[in-house]
């Protein structure tokens, strides 16, 4: 494989209504579909990723994409019509137009008021592949190796991977307004298997965020990420069998926010509460939480990899309170969601691609700090486990059941934290687990930029965050 200067990679500003559209011809088939409907627009979208794994020093995959087409959206009430392409011609969009159309009918609905403007810009909009070259990046993933195996003598595997795409978004909406937005990503991910007496056991530790490859690839932070992946695995080999039954729990700050985001975030989407279908249906006003919980989806934090400066139907991001003081204050909206339960909408209108339409989904989700020190929380903790990180999990919507497992916890005895423990699961539900929550840190911190949500077969790059927590009565499933 023959090594590119980045700059071969660097392309024109994505401009589809210069250069594929007529831009005059699209908005008049867009008001056409959208006659007697009350919202739609039509998205345009061109993404490029480029990835690289590096697994036992040797290369393992790598891969450049690039993709572009475009969706056209009609609602009137409930219903949508939705159609795409990436045959970017007018041709195309013809089609598109009728198939759209024949979801809302004859119509009847007025359109909806377009979204606020807004000019602000959340992230750089620079192309993060374009900011270093392909042997750059590959000479960074072979340092990481070489760096791991020197530290110590246990390391049998490592596998480093470095991934950066760049999504160009345009839409135009049936008022004549073109938006546009253009959403870098970076991420860094690193795992260690290591070896000793027999035993084998892995850590990981990765980041990023929109921002460029730059500070990703600087030498204190990936070295940092490397060291963090190994003491993870170092602690698993000291681990001994996690313990089984109802407890208390204390989660740590960061990526913990998961969750949060799993078990409590999807109940809170506009869709699931307006069809009935959420724990939380009916609930506005009434109090969720214990006191003292705030929890907010924000999407204007800068360079968060869950932030966005518009959502995929132009609207601004916000800071949108979801649970204040332990009382239930909103959800999160797309404009469709919000237009049918009467309430205005939060930005939070997203969609994997062009091949999607947009529904409500979290971006950065986090809890809000309390005043006690996160010792303090341990030393209330008679009998159970610190959750420090967290691995898969799964939540049912309808009762907010989740069943997460743990990747890094501790036994906590009479306020003590032990040994480690292996095999942690916490089983619970969502709507309890908030009711239950008996001391908040004053330590809240924001994941490190790697999470990534599933919704109805659509992914979405998002953030959690939350200080730590002491949880009381959560079951933790184990094997000891």
């Amino acid at each position: 494989m023959t090594a590119q200067p980045a700059t071969e990679i660097m392309q024109d500003p994505f401009r589809p209504f210069d250069t594929t559209f007529d831009r005059e011809t699209a908005l008049a088939l867009l008001r056409e579909t959208l006659a007697g409907g009350e919202d739609g627009e039509l998205f345009v979208e061109r993404r490029r990723s480029e990835s690289l794994v590096l697994d036992d020093g040797r290369i393992r995959s790598a891969g450049y994409d690039s993709a572009e087409g475009f969706g056209l959206r009609a609602v009137h009430g409930a219903v949508t019509g939705y159609a795409h392409s990436t045959h970017m011609t007018e041709a195309a969009l013809r089609r598109a137009a009728r198939t759209a159309r024949l979801a809302i009918g004859a119509g009847g609905g007025v359109l909806a008021d377009p979204p606020a403007a807004t000019n602000r810009r959340l992230y750089t909009d620079a192309d993060p592949i374009a900011s270093a070259g392909f042997a750059a990046k590959l000479e960074l993933l072979r340092a990481i190796d070489d760096y791991l195996r020197g530290l110590d003598r246990r390391v049998v595997q490592v596998t480093a991977s470095l991934a950066a795409s760049c999504q160009e978004v345009t839409i135009l909406r049936p008022e004549g307004t073109l938006l546009t937005d253009t959403r870098p990503m970076v991420r860094l991910n690193i795992s260690v298997i290591v070896e000793q007496d027999g035993r084998r056991e892995s850590g990981s530790a990765g980041g990023g965020g929109r921002v460029g490859l730059d500070g990703l690839m600087e030498t204190a932070n990936w070295q940092a990420m490397a060291r963090e992946a190994l003491r993870i695995a170092g602690v698993n080999l000291r681990a001994e069998p996690a313990p089984a039954g109802v407890m208390d729990v204390v989660l740590g700050p960061g990526w913990p926010g998961i969750l949060l985001h799993e078990a409590v975030g999807h109940g809170l989407e506009g869709d699931f509460n307006r069809k009935g279908s959420s724990a939380f249906a009916g609930l506005m006003g009434s109090r969720i939480a214990a006191p003292g919980v705030t929890v907010l989806d924000d999407g204007t934090i800068p360079d968060r990899r869950g932030s966005i400066s518009i959502d995929d139907e132009g609207t601004p991001s916000g800071r949108n309170v979801l649970i204040e003081d332990g009382v239930l204050t909103g959800f999160m909206q797309d404009r469709q969601n919000a237009r049918l339960m009467g309430v205005a909408p939060t930005g939070n209108g997203r969609r994997e691609s062009y091949a999607h339409a947009p529904m409500p989904r979290m971006t950065n989700t986090m809890m809000l700090g309390g005043e006690a020190e996160p010792e303090a929380l341990l030393a209330e903790t008679r009998d159970g486990i610190h959750a420090v990180g967290f691995g898969g999990g799964q939540v049912d919507i309808t009762n907010g059941k989740f069943v997460f497992s743990c990747t890094e916890a501790y036994r906590v005895k009479d306020g003590k934290r032990g040994a480690p423990v292996k095999g942690a699961t916490l089983i619970g539900d969502g709507p309890t687990a908030l009711l239950n929550i008996r001391g908040i840190g004053n330590d809240m911190a924001l994941d490190p930029g790697m999470g990534t949500c599933g919704k109805a077969g659509q992914w979405v790059p998002v953030g959690v965050g939350q200080p730590s927590l002491l949880i009381g009565g959560l079951t933790v499933g184990g094997v000891a």
